[in-house]
């Protein structure tokens, strides 16, 4: 990493929020539902799908998961009136996981019940090590419930080769990632390339069972591999799509959609945004430096909430 790049991640919490919020706006949708939707709306207009993930996990009351499940609500609904094409994706610690799991899937019913009622998809994500397991649970659970439920798997742990297996023998709908949340080497692979192959395998073993899986990356090396696969495998462009992060890679997403790839574009939005933006700008450290140049263009010493 850069050293003043370095600097910057480290200093974030110092950094005038406006400022902050004038950097992270490409990747946060706003704070409001109808900027969502407008955000959603646009993207369609260039060819791309949609998922809107409603922002706030890992909650420390189980009070604060009631506006969640609430917001996702209301995101349903306008995602049907408005007959934009998005799904949501949910994380379940913005619905208590690590404070009550049964609180959890309490809320998380609510939330599938109103995806049946509106004919849409709901997907898990998949958040650290700590709880893998007990997210691939309820997962499970859910999917015997209500079909149109999917799953996220982290390809740099070394378990997910083998939970793919298991979510291919049910039928699942899985979103592959590298993974982003820092684990010890014991779980995951560290190396670049070592997540690669490990991305790789995974991604063939689910596309090879017939699985419809979502290829999120925006590693260049792995769309790359991941064309070539589908290629070979004779795949047809309703047996899986890309997903890419929102105002991230846009010229690779470009390609796709232009080349005729289905392509979902990752939409979140709300009141918790700083602390989304804040990890986005630790996660790629090469954006940290326009933060450092904003803090000293003409009109930045701007400050407030």
């Amino acid at each position: 990493m850069n050293p003043l790049n370095r600097l910057v991640v480290r200093t974030l919490p110092l950094v005038p929020r406006p400022l902050v919020r004038s950097i992270a706006s490409r990747y946060v949708a706003g704070e409001t539902l109808d900027e969502a939707i407008a955000t959603v709306r646009a993207l369609n207009a260039d060819r791309c799908m949609a998922t809107l993930d409603v922002l706030g996990e890992d909650v420390t009351r189980l009070d604060e998961t009631e506006a969640t499940v609430i917001e996702y609500q209301r995101a349903l609904a306008a995602i049907a009136a408005q007959g934009v094409d998005s799904n949501i994706s949910v994380k379940l610690s913005a619905l208590g996981l690590k404070l009550d799991p049964d609180h959890c899937r309490h809320q998380f019913a609510r939330i599938v019940e109103a995806a049946r009622a509106h004919g849409n998809f709901v997907r898990i994500d998949m958040e650290d090590s700590p709880v893998t397991e007990l997210t691939l649970q309820i997962y499970f659970e859910f999917l015997k419930k209500y079909e149109r439920v999917g799953i996220v798997l982290q390809a740099y742990l070394r378990r997910s080769l083998e939970d793919g297996r298991r979510v291919a023998q049910v039928g699942g709908n899985v979103r592959v990632c590298k993974g982003i949340y820092v684990e010890p080497a014991s779980i995951a692979f560290q190396d670049r390339e070592e997540i690669r192959d490990g991305y790789m395998r995974l991604l063939e073993a689910l596309l090879a069972a017939g699985r419809y899986v979502g290829i999120a990356t925006h590693d260049p090396v792995l769309v790359e591999r991941a064309l070539a696969l589908v290629a070979r495998l004779k795949l047809t462009r309703d047996q899986y799509e890309f997903q890419m992060l929102l105002g991230v890679a846009r010229t690779l997403r470009r390609r796709l959609t232009s080349e005729g790839h289905r392509l979902r574009v990752y939409v979140p939005y709300g009141e918790a945004w700083y602390a989304y933006s804040v990890r986005r700008l630790k996660e790629n450290p090469a954006i940290a430096g326009h933060v450092l140049k904003g803090l000293f263009a003409p009109g930045s010493s701007e400050t407030g909430p």
